[in-house]
């Protein structure tokens, strides 16, 4: 916990049973580390959809956060199928705390190999002992009737030495490194970077870990940049006095000595970011990173930061990875065909996902800007989609939406934040990928949107809004913030 309580109001504890029975395979459904099913927690062959939302309330105990997750079908995801997971609930690791903000960054991975993903979560603001904001990372292990008992992935020997306020857990980020089918974990914090080699036992042990003193990361991304099978995995040290931008690093395995000169990261010069995903921009088989910077010099104080109202960057992957030589393809409201226009704290860049909405075969981008102003509605948020192509990230045919586009539902309304957080995954298994954006600041406990694909790109008519109520989660004296993460990339300071 990090800040006072503001008012209290009792509710009932937060529980992990589903709803309604979710089905599962018979037998747990192979790939679960695949790109089509990496998020299938229960085994059916659909991806669920991951939500946090770190401020909700507890049992009563304010902003101690939960989790839920929405299980994919034919039909899409729907509020009546789900888990919420607390740590409230039995079997998960710790003890709700006003402010812990469980579920401020969520990814998933088969980290046990068992055929089932498995949900981890990061609570950076988890007291641990006489550290505050420690940071805590729990893995909710999945299964045949979804996801159930849990366990705590401890950082590195000497991690946060002499150091405060680390916040273990701040990004999250998975993949299979070595391809033995055991995808390894990366933690960023506001210290240093923490890696673990999978695969990992139900105690939350991993066959190996490292601490890289060597940097700061509080942005990590993992993904096949050179088309080997094998993950890379980048650091991304956010903000610093001296790089408003952000320095981004290729991991090159632990230090192996004292000097730290042995497997050093190799420094992007010309690549900068807060958060990133990769995908196949371009669809030559080779995957692509794309970053965020949505801190502009209105919001950093100073100069130097992003492109007037933010930015995203693309770094093209190929047969030798992403060099050090390569610069960014850039991308923000001025550039030619994209929607809206560039204004001071716009936060264009703060979340962004990368797959394929229409079945092309190229993935796109979207690109949350939660601090658009829509009218004179201000932080009302937007969400930009830019499109794939054989060419590369293009602004042709791009499209934003707000609550006021036709047939999304809600309204607009000052400070929801439409586009806090965002998401691109076939949750209904028919090769196009949904469209969700979060807006966790609206109303008192935040909604998500969720349109399906089509070979036409999202469909807004018929699209859902579920909101963090609806779906399970309490609120107590704070917004609940349900739509703040998805497993895909968000900017966490």
């Amino acid at each position: 916990m990090h800040r006072a309580l503001t008012t209290a109001v009792l509710v009932a504890a937060v529980v992990a049973v589903p709803l309604t029975p979710v089905a599962s395979a018979a037998t747990p459904y192979k790939g679960a580390n695949t790109a089509a099913v990496q998020d299938d927690f229960n085994g059916d062959g659909y991806r669920d959809l991951v939500v946090g939302a770190p401020d909700a309330a507890d049992g009563g105990v304010a902003a101690a956060g939960a989790v839920v997750v929405l299980y994919g079908s034919s039909s899409t995801v729907a509020a009546t199928r789900r888990s919420v997971i607390a740590q409230s609930t039995a079997g998960i690791p710790g003890a709700p705390e006003e402010y812990d903000r469980f579920g401020t960054s969520v990814a998933s991975a088969d980290l046990d190999r068992d055929g089932y993903a498995d949900l981890i979560v990061g609570t950076p603001y988890e007291d641990v002992g006489s550290t505050a904001s420690r940071g805590l990372v729990t893995v909710v292990w999945g299964g045949p009737k979804g996801l159930s008992g849990g366990t705590s992935v401890e950082p590195p020997t000497s991690f946060g030495d002499g150091m405060t306020y680390c916040r273990f857990g701040m990004s999250l980020a998975t993949g299979d490194m070595n391809g033995d089918g055991a995808p390894e974990l990366g933690v960023g914090s506001g210290c240093e970077a923490a890696a673990y080699t999978g695969p990992f036992t139900r105690t939350g042990a991993s066959a190996s870990r490292y601490l890289d003193w060597r940097l700061g990361s509080r942005g990590v991304v993992m993904g096949d940049v050179n088309g080997d099978g094998k993950a890379e995995r980048f650091w991304l040290s956010g903000p610093a006095d001296d790089d408003l931008r952000g320095t981004v690093y290729l991991d090159n395995g632990a230090p192996a000595d004292d000097t730290g000169s042995v497997n050093a990261p190799t420094e992007l010069p010309y690549a900068d970011g807060h958060a990133g995903q990769i995908g196949d921009v371009n669809g030559d088989g080779y995957g692509d990173l794309v970053t965020g910077i949505a801190e502009d010099d209105s919001l950093a104080g100073a100069t130097g930061a992003a492109h007037r109202g933010g930015e995203i960057q693309v770094l093209y992957g190929g047969p030798h990875g992403i060099t050090a030589d390569q610069h960014p393809k850039v991308f923000h409201q001025d550039t030619a065909g994209v929607p809206g226009t560039a204004e001071n704290g716009d936060e264009f860049g703060q979340s962004l996902s990368v797959g394929d909405v229409n079945g092309d075969g190229y993935a796109d981008v979207l690109v949350g800007s939660p601090g658009e102003a829509v009218g004179t509605r201000q932080r009302a948020g937007a969400a930009v989609l830019l499109r794939g192509s054989a060419t590369g990230l293009t602004a042709t045919r791009s499209v934003g939406y707000t609550q006021d586009t036709a047939d999304v539902p809600g309204a607009v309304e000052s400070g929801d934040q439409f586009g806090a957080a965002v998401h691109l995954a076939d949750l209904n298994r028919d090769g196009r990928a949904e469209t969700v954006v979060g807006a966790p600041t609206e109303n008192t406990d935040g909604c998500v949107w969720v349109a399906r694909g089509s070979a036409a790109g999202p469909v807004a008519k018929g699209s859902a809004s579920v909101c963090g109520k609806g779906a399970g989660i309490h609120v107590s004296g704070v917004k609940g913030s349900f739509g703040a993460a998805t497993t895909s990339a968000h900017v966490e300071m």
